[in-house]
């Protein structure tokens, strides 16, 4: 039996951000978790994921030097493509003495990435028991293509990996065929999609690499504004061949909020309280031009490599409205886009790309960091002596206290890899009526009334209430509700453009989530549940049953069931 251990680190020359680990055992992806999951700091930002890597070898039972191979999802030696626009972007700090650190750090970096790559890392994990595996590198874009391309359901199809910045690239396209990628075309750093939403998320003052999702919330309560849009496109081309760089020429956010704020002789959104129209009508600006250059990227694409199959990954490709766009076009009949389309899922790319893609099977579920037993949650009940019922029905006792208005923590089975809950670190409530999502809003979530909810849905009724009608198990695309069904799932459904965020659920993915649902349409005629992430406002999904229970306490819940355990305030 041969083990392999991938992970992506947050430090150095390898990004900053969501790092996480995996493990396979012969080839197969048995476990997986992010780093922000168990240190409990959203995004895990300049991390290494000493944690998560314990995780994997845990439930391996696996010292570091049993394993047959480690492999990164970064190559540091390609960086060096873009080695002149660090020095350009060095050379422009606003003293020459910053200047002058800026280029030796720079130059440094860049020798220590061609010569040493992985040096940094050896160092890390030598922390764990003194051995360390021979370390692989995999280029970080290529790397996303697997971990879209390997598990989908067809054997070729036009790849999109779409993210601020791997070594040198920003957004690829690849063909995906039973014989592995190729790369097609390349768009190099700085002229990146990622870099440019992200700046116009933090000129609307969010911050990137967690505020993006937000701007595309925030953007259907937007209107069409001509002057926005012609200011937008005086700097930057969209489609096919687009241009961002005006915005992006250098690394980081500030240079480019800098450049909105003269465009458009506003500053920087800097406090709280209600958006303006203008600044809603920049977002829904900001985002139609996003979808219009992905869109003109994948039909551009399909043509010229003739298929009709779309795979997706990359942090871009969280943005659900765009993967509607993608799904919607007339050119294309399949899409399949990574769950863990962020960084996150780099470490799955990485145990993939070596393999042939008709070795890898579809990814059914993403349940694939730890759970806890029975005894367990039981034990840790009784060491906070908290009381609890053993309904003998549990789902059908959990949906009735649902229809009755409770708000309900779901904690079941094992935690969900990627920015979704799906059923098994979930929060839900009746999806009926606008007030069960202000409720969750104000007093669970405790964050921005206008933020919309997704519903889990089964299967087996998308037809009747989405216009797709197609299987979205993993919450990461929107849909238009049908009109007629639009009062039934008030809570759910966008209140300005008529879509939600589905997930559908099968009995094969997730059993018990499955005959909840199906108890609660028995008792109200409707299938589906308002389904929100197990989490208080700005920290990461519950992990453990102890961060359930803080959590439930300190949130507006109703009820908290862990497994077959149920708690009642």
């Amino acid at each position: 039996m041969t083990y392999t251990l991938t992970f992506k680190p947050a430090i150095g020359l390898y990004g900053q951000h969501d790092p996480s680990a995996a493990l396979f055992r012969d080839g197969d992806l048995c476990f997986a978790v992010e780093e922000e999951r168990i240190t409990r700091q959203k995004h895990a930002v300049d991390t290494f994921p000493h944690n998560a890597i314990e995780a994997c070898l845990d439930y391996g039972e696996l010292s570091m030097g049993a394993l047959d191979r480690i492999i990164l999802p970064y190559d540091p030696s390609l960086q060096t493509n873009i080695l002149p626009h660090y020095i350009q972007t060095a050379l422009t700090a606003d003293s020459w003495p910053k200047r002058l650190a800026s280029l030796e750090e720079t130059v440094i970096t860049q020798i220590r990435g061609k010569l040493y790559p992985t040096q940094q890392i050896e160092n890390e994990l030598a922390k764990f028991d003194g051995s360390v595996p021979q370390i692989e590198t995999k280029p970080h874009h290529a790397c996303h293509a697997a971990s879209a391309f390997h598990p989908a359901p067809f054997d070729e199809a036009l790849v999109l990996t779409i993210d601020a910045k791997g070594e040198y690239d920003s957004t690829v396209v690849w063909r995906g065929t039973r014989d592995g990628l190729e790369r097609i075309q390349t768009y190099e750093h700085p002229n990146s999609l990622g870099l440019f939403f992200g700046i116009i998320t933090e000129y609307l003052g969010y911050w990137m690499s967690n505020g993006e999702g937000k701007v595309m919330g925030l953007a259907p309560y937007g209107n069409p504004n001509p002057e926005i849009e012609s200011a937008l496109r005086d700097v930057i081309d969209t489609g096919v061949d687009y241009d961002v760089t005006h915005l992006t020429k250098q690394w980081g956010t500030d240079p480019g909020i800098e450049q909105l704020e003269a465009l458009f002789d506003r500053p920087r959104r800097t406090e709280g309280g209600e958006f303006t129209q203008w600044e809603k009508d920049l977002a829904f600006t900001a985002q139609s031009l996003l979808e219009e250059t992905v869109v003109d990227i994948v039909e551009n694409h399909c043509s010229e490599l003739e298929t009709s199959n779309v795979a997706l990954a990359g942090g871009v490709a969280l943005n659900c409205k765009v993967n509607q766009r993608v799904i919607e076009s007339a050119l294309v009949d399949d899409v399949f886009i990574q769950p863990a389309a962020h960084d996150a899922g780099l470490a799955l790319g990485a145990g993939w790309l070596d393999y042939p893609p008709e070795e890898i099977d579809p990814l059914e579920n993403i349940y694939l960091g730890p759970s806890f037993s029975i005894d367990e949650i039981a034990e840790r009940l009784s060491e906070n002596k908290i009381d609890y019922y053993e309904p003998a029905d549990l789902e059908r006792y959990v949906a009735e206290q649902i229809a009755d208005g409770a708000l309900v923590g779901w904690f079941q089975g094992r935690l969900e890899l990627g920015p979704r809950a799906l059923g098994n670190r979930s929060i839900l409530a009746d999806p009926r009526t606008a007030d069960s999502r202000d409720r969750v809003n104000e007093f669970v979530k405790h964050r921005e009334g206008w933020r919309p909810f997704a519903p889990s849905i089964l299967e087996s009724a998308a037809e009747e209430y989405l216009e797709s009608g197609r299987s979205a198990p993993f919450m990461i695309t929107t849909a238009n509700v049908k009109p007629e069904k639009q009062d039934e799932m008030a809570a759910v459904v966008h209140p300005t453009d008529g879509t939600t965020r589905p997930q559908t659920v099968r009995n094969e993915q997730n059993p018990r989530y499955h005959t909840l649902l199906k108890e609660f349409e028995a008792i109200t005629g409707v299938p589906m549940l308002l389904n929100t992430s197990f989490n208080d406002h700005a920290e990461p999904i519950v992990m453990t049953p102890a961060e359930a229970i803080k959590d439930f306490y300190g949130m507006g819940l109703d009820c908290l069931v862990l497994e077959n355990k149920v708690i009642e305030k």
